[in-house]
């Protein structure tokens, strides 16, 4: 730090000997390391400062590192300076901070650097002044000022590097309490998150293990979603459904959260029409929000059989219906609630008829690709085609573990509203043989067979048996490598209308996202592996069998041929 000086000093002697200035020094440090609390230890420190350097007055100003002011926090004397505020650059006091040097006033009444304001206001005639920054590794955080030597003298260079030995522990001091303090925050505000969690996981509905026609996940992008779920089962026989977003991140958000869907549950237990239950919920957030958040959602109602369902959304995206591979979309028929207050909301009503019925939050179409595109609208519907013929359980995981592998920027909620399938899947063929190429000719004599017995017809039964046969193969060559002496298990299970394929291995895990199909065209001969299956089968993915080793290999099929058995 250097040493500015404008002034003339007058004759001036040491303010102490060295052994007095290295014990007043001693018991500076030792007061500030017995507390952290600098409402104490600071006022009294500075009013020892002012005593050792025989000061009439004394000023600590600390800067505000958002506004960039210099604030009076604690001031000794016969003038109450306490409070009064300064630019940096302002006065003795704003030019120590703008050029991190200590500024020496040896007559004030002709310094043109001297804030006239303070002697103006209170009587008091500064004669002398003495001003030093508190400095840190990354600036001045404040300023002790000195005012008025008490035997008439002005201040001189031997003041001046006595007050610059004294800012050396009170800097230290105030930032250590600094980061003492703002260490308690953190954890304060870790602890509050921590109990925010777990109140909205005591939100969300449990999961349940009968034949329930509305299923939900919630995956959070952060600490704390803004996103949530619920359903509920009222007493005509009905299930209530909702599905949420909160506009905003952190605290404010998930406490709003908290208090959107408890609001929504209880107003949907009244069993209003599902427009009435978001106008209702819409008048109530709008008369209690009012720092600009809002919450977008979508409520309604299905029977047990989900064959009707009327729902109605706030701000929410479109309600997609997929039913034989087609889709009917439904948008939002109002704002978000909070908002506006008298909206009235547009409700749908559709049959499904053996289809389903997804509500997901921005979040789902926000993800993030390779290359950084969003996934979108459409890309959200190949998602859902392209694991339509899985049980709904499955597929809602299916589709979680697609959204992991992009990049999620925001809370995602998916909510799935379809006929619970009853028949649990049943077990057609259990084949195992050694990972060697001579016994996949045993493989597809049984699979054929099997598929005979079904009353495949002969077309797609050779096209599904050299699906499986290519995805063996590929399991010989690429996961087991040249020396092996694993396995492979081929499962064959049916689910209604829907043939699953199961094939595990015991091989080292592999990526699933560097298995992608090449055209048809581009495949050398024995070679088609996974194009062949992209291209026969409706829905396949590949997943760990467990952390340590191994893979499962899932292809299905829709068979909708008349003979199928």
């Amino acid at each position: 730090m250097k040493l500015a000086r404008r002034a003339t000093p007058a004759d001036a002697a040491p303010v102490a000997d060295p052994a007095r200035t290295l014990a007043f020094l001693a018991d500076l440090s030792q007061a500030f390391a017995v507390s952290l609390d600098l409402r104490k230890t600071l006022p009294e420190a500075i009013n020892r400062v002012a005593d050792f350097m025989h000061a009439e007055g004394a000023s600590l100003f600390l800067l505000d590192p958002a506004t960039h002011v210099l604030e009076c926090r604690i001031c000794v004397g016969p003038v109450d300076m306490t409070g009064a505020r300064l630019a940096i650059g302002q006065g003795v006091v704003g030019l120590a901070v703008a050029e991190n040097a200590t500024q020496i006033v040896t007559d004030a009444a002709t310094d043109p650097r001297v804030w006239r304001a303070g002697d103006e206001a209170s009587g008091f005639v500064t004669k002398s002044l003495l001003c030093t920054p508190l400095g840190t590794a990354a600036g001045p955080i404040g300023v002790i000022e000195l005012v008025n030597r008490r035997d008439g003298r002005s201040f001189g260079p031997e003041d001046a590097e006595m007050l610059r030995l004294i800012a050396a522990p009170t800097s230290l001091a105030i930032n250590n309490a600094r980061m003492a303090n703002d260490l308690v925050e953190q954890q304060r505000m870790k602890r509050e998150f921590d109990l925010a969690r777990k109140l909205q996981k005591s939100l969300l509905p449990k999961r349940r293990r009968d034949a329930f026609p509305v299923l939900g996940v919630n995956l959070p992008a952060h600490e704390i979603s803004g996103d949530f779920y619920d359903y509920f089962e009222l007493a005509d026989g009905r299930i209530g459904f909702v599905a949420g977003d909160i506009s905003g991140k952190g605290l404010d958000a998930a406490l709003l959260m908290i208090r959107a869907a408890s609001l929504l549950r209880w107003i949907g237990k009244d069993g209003v029409a599902p427009g009435a239950w978001l106008a209702r919920a819409n008048e109530e957030l709008c008369e209690t929000t009012h720092d600009g958040r809002f919450v977008c959602a979508l409520v309604g109602y299905c029977d047990k059989d989900a064959t009707n369902v009327q729902f109605a959304g706030a701000g929410f995206p479109p309600v997609l219906v997929y039913r034989r591979g087609a889709f009917s979309e439904y948008e939002s028929g109002g704002p978000p609630l909070g908002i506006m207050a008298g909206i009235a909301f547009e409700q749908h009503e559709v049959e499904l008829n053996g289809g389903a019925l997804y509500a997901f939050s921005d979040g789902a179409t926000d993800v993030r690709n390779a290359e950084g595109g969003r996934l979108g609208g459409a890309g959200v519907r190949e998602l859902i085609a392209r694991h339509a013929t899985a049980a709904p359980e499955a597929r809602l995981r299916a589709l979680l573990s697609d959204l992991k592998h992009l990049k999620l920027v925001d809370d995602t909620t998916l909510l799935l509203v379809e006929r619970p399938r009853v028949h649990d899947a049943q077990v057609l063929l259990e084949h195992h043989m050694p990972a060697r190429a001579e016994y996949l000719r045993e493989m597809r004599n049984v699979l054929r067979k099997l598929l005979d017995q079904l009353g495949i017809e002969p077309g797609l039964r050779d096209r599904l048996v050299l699906a499986v046969d290519e995805a063996c193969t590929n399991i010989i060559r690429h996961a087991y490598g040249e020396e092996c002496d694993g396995g492979i298990g081929l499962r064959v299970s049916r689910t209604d209308d829907v043939l699953s394929f199961e094939l595990t291995d015991d091989a080292p895990c592999v990526d699933p996202g560097r298995m992608r199909p090449k055209p048809l065209g581009e495949c050398r001969a024995g070679g088609l592996g996974i194009a062949l299956i992209d291209t026969v089968m409706d829905t396949w993915h590949v997943e760990p069998a467990s952390a340590r080793s191994g893979n499962r290999l899932v292809l299905r099929k829709r068979i909708e041929d008349k003979g199928f058995a």
